[in-house]
């Protein structure tokens, strides 16, 4: 019997019932009432990446100990499962769970084998970028950041729902959006680049206590601090703290800061506005709308990769409603459609493409690297990266959504807390 990810499991399986493993997290564990009138225990699992329900129906076996089942637990579920077209589900039957021991646990939380060698290139990036940054003030706040909180941060997602809402998508997030902002850079060279990397870094710092998952678990605890202040507020708050300390110690009279043009208090200032004025919008959540070239930009390439993420994960949920088109998936506007594939160019061909205008290849993803005066620039290729600035509307809550306490799964609330 094969063991799959959730997410792979769900691409497998099709209309005939098949034997498969899932090693997952309970998250909750619900006693309902179906329609007749009669009771049962609705059980939602989860991993790095994905989710999946089982029903204890009252006259199955599995009804008298689905009410033992603790949430925070991990398990092995074996089962038959097949895709069910009238609904659009995945369904099981002859379900039975398995306690899993901490090597499997350990395994489990750090993802798939593919998911894991993509966060750590998206982190090797991310400290990359940081490390050949050319002002010292934006590398000495990005390191020490990463030094403090790169654990917690490392376990983040980007969002509750919609789009990166996994464990570690707040580095891959942040990644991709470096690469984008690199590239802009290029484009548009009037551009601030230690700036607007360090912005990227910093816009959704916030999230490390709005968005935090449990230390050992794929749970996302809500936290009063986050809904009292907000993301926003927390990682300007947080980033002003990073560099009060910074500014008091050794590295800042080492380094003579105080000497360094453009001055520090510009240099905080602007980097405190990329932080505030990044959804864009008052609307959206943002104190501040966009008042410089590079608050803009980071409005647009959060923006950007949030839904590039949302078409990525779409086209892996939607049902067909018929060739090429796909159901909606919110928050995006309207149904998904097929896109196009992109012109292949053969080999005896290539040759007679204008280099202006021709495909370029899937080139890897390029990180900034200084000279040893930081005054010029060249590319280093790196991992390529997958995908989300989001909404800042938070999705309503439904009817049936676990209390904090099913959420936490009795798991003490996590320990750096700067707030």
């Amino acid at each position: 019997m094969d063991l799959l990810s959730i997410r792979e499991l769900k691409s497998r399986v099709g209309p005939n019932a098949e034997s498969l493993r899932v090693h997952a997290q309970l998250e909750m564990a619900k006693e309902k009432t179906s329609r007749a009138g009669k009771p049962y225990y609705e059980l939602k699992f989860c991993d790095s990446e994905d989710s999946v329900v089982l029903r204890a129906w009252n006259d199955s076996p599995e009804f008298h100990s689905a009410s033992n089942y603790r949430a925070g637990s991990f398990f092995e579920i074996q089962a038959e499962w097949w895709h069910n077209a009238d609904f659009n589900s995945l369904d099981s039957r002859n379900w039975k769970l398995e306690a899993i021991g901490d090597e499997a646990i350990d395994a489990l939380l750090a993802g798939s084998d593919q998911l894991r060698a993509k966060q750590e290139a998206d982190y090797q990036f991310i400290v990359n970028a940081i490390d050949t940054t050319a002002d010292p003030r934006f590398k000495a706040l990005g390191q020490h950041f990463l030094e403090k909180y790169g654990t917690r941060f490392r376990r983040t997602g980007a969002a509750r729902d919609y789009h990166h809402a996994r464990r570690g998508g707040l580095v891959e997030h942040v990644a991709q959006m470096m690469r984008t902002a690199v590239q802009i850079c290029v484009a548009y060279p009037n551009l601030n680049r230690d700036l607007l990397v360090a912005g990227v870094l910093f816009h959704d710092v916030g999230k490390l206590w709005e968005n935090s998952y449990a230390a050992k678990g794929f749970t996302m605890p809500y936290l009063a601090v986050a809904d009292l202040l907000g993301h926003i507020p927390m990682g300007a708050e947080l980033v002003n703290k990073i560099w009060h300390d910074l500014l008091d110690g050794p590295i800042a009279s080492e380094q003579q800061w105080m000497t360094l043009e453009p001055s520090n208090d510009q240099v905080r200032l602007h980097l405190l506005h990329l932080i505030l004025a990044h959804h864009g919008e008052m609307a959206f959540g943002s104190p501040v709308v966009p008042k410089t070239p590079e608050a803009y930009a980071l409005h647009y390439i959060d923006n950007l990769d949030a839904k590039m993420e949302m078409f990525d994960r779409g086209y892996q949920v939607a049902g067909m409603l018929g060739k090429d088109v796909y159901e909606r998936v919110r928050p995006l506007p309207g149904r998904l459609v097929q896109p196009l594939e992109s012109f292949f160019v053969g080999e005896e061909d290539e040759s007679a493409v204008v280099d202006a205008v021709k495909v370029p290849d899937p080139a890897p993803p390029t990180v900034p690297v200084a000279d040893e005066d930081g005054a010029q620039w060249e590319s280093e290729p790196e991992v390529e990266a997958g995908t989300e600035p989001e909404n800042s509307q938070t999705p309503e809550s439904e009817s049936s959504e676990p209390s904090a306490e099913e959420l936490r799964g009795g798991e003490p609330v996590d320990d750096d807390e700067p707030f």
